[in-house]
């Protein structure tokens, strides 16, 4: 048995889910059947509790290293094996763990704008019936006290948007050539291109895959008693129990609603010294990621409206 030649490292809410399912058509490579195994992230059993759905969340974690290594036993001689993780980038210890277990692994990883990110995270717990305060920016005012009460690394939409501190530290690790970054909207609007270069990062055949999943946004369900009572009877139930409350949420919602300048310029001043670091580590620009949005975020790597994929639906 062996440790994946590479890993989709990050982040979340950035067609990881889109990007996982494309490379898997590749005949050069091999992607565990379970997209987010989570290895990384503990040194043993990840914990018990933590924010609404986590627990769930934690049951689903591949742990154990002869399970880890066993996603990857049906891979064909010669194939280039690799999971998809979005948390990797964001948990520093989750960089370390990995460089000691496979410290020439290769590391792709897909930035998106933070805010849209963060809006993208908020609607998705939001749409589950998990998220218990109906606005982005007084959800990410709550951040700080969540992470200090253990709640899970999907909740915390600021922190997982601050992708210089991440890369700096990433980048103390690994040498650059064994780093591929790039942008979320590189996979919406050339697919192909991207994918093509991945593959040369990999090594693998290129012009095999020309094109990704497209998926739905995920609903919206509007605020109101309706929201609020199913939600918080989708938290107090189990899992299998709770699934279809989440069908009922999502009956009624529609697409993710872009937010307003007002809204996106709160937000930006959580990110604006990190999108500062990210360039000077990277040595690309992204200033755009200050200004005001010029179209809504994508259609790839979203969950349709009603489809669920996890118990408390979490997924990227």
């Amino acid at each position: 048995m062996s440790l994946p030649d590479f890993l989709i490292a990050g982040v979340p809410k950035a067609g990881t889910t889109a990007l996982h399912s494309a490379l898997q058509q590749h005949p050069d490579l091999y992607l565990s059947a379970i997209k987010e195994p989570k290895f990384f992230l503990t040194d043993g059993p990840p914990p018990a509790e933590g924010g609404p759905g986590d627990a769930a969340t934690y049951q689903e974690h591949v742990w154990r290293r002869s399970d880890y290594e066993a996603l990857f036993a049906g891979a064909p001689p010669g194939a280039l094996t690799g999971e998809s993780t979005p948390f990797y980038l964001y948990d520093l210890d989750a960089q370390r763990r990995i460089h000691a277990a496979v410290p020439r692994v290769k590391l792709v990883v897909t930035l998106r704008d933070p805010v849209e990110r963060a809006h993208s995270n908020w609607t998705h717990l939001w749409s589950a019936g998990l998220e218990p305060i109906g606005d982005l920016v007084r959800a990410c005012e709550a951040e700080p006290g969540r992470i200090a009460e253990g709640w899970a690394h999907f909740w915390h939409y600021v922190a997982l948007g601050r992708y210089g501190e991440q890369l700096a530290h990433l980048f103390e690790l690994f040498p650059r050539e064994q780093v591929l970054v790039f942008r979320y909207r590189d996979l919406v609007d050339r697919p192909a291109e991207t994918l093509d270069r991945i593959c040369a990062f990999l090594g693998v055949r290129q012009g095999l895959l020309t094109e990704l999943p497209r998926q739905n946004v995920t609903a919206h369900p509007e605020v109101g008693a309706r929201h609020a009572m199913l939600s918080s009877l989708r938290r107090r139930l189990p899992g299998f129990l709770a699934d279809p409350i989440e069908g009922l949420l999502q009956q009624r919602g529609a697409a993710r609603r872009p937010l307003s300048w007002d809204q996106r310029e709160r937000l930006i001043s959580h990110f604006a010294e990190d999108i500062g670091l990210l360039q000077r580590v990277t040595g690309e620009d992204y200033s755009d990621w200050l200004r005001p949005r010029e179209r809504s975020g994508g259609l790839v790597g979203a969950r349709p409206p009603g489809q669920r994929q996890s118990r408390n639906g979490r997924r990227t």
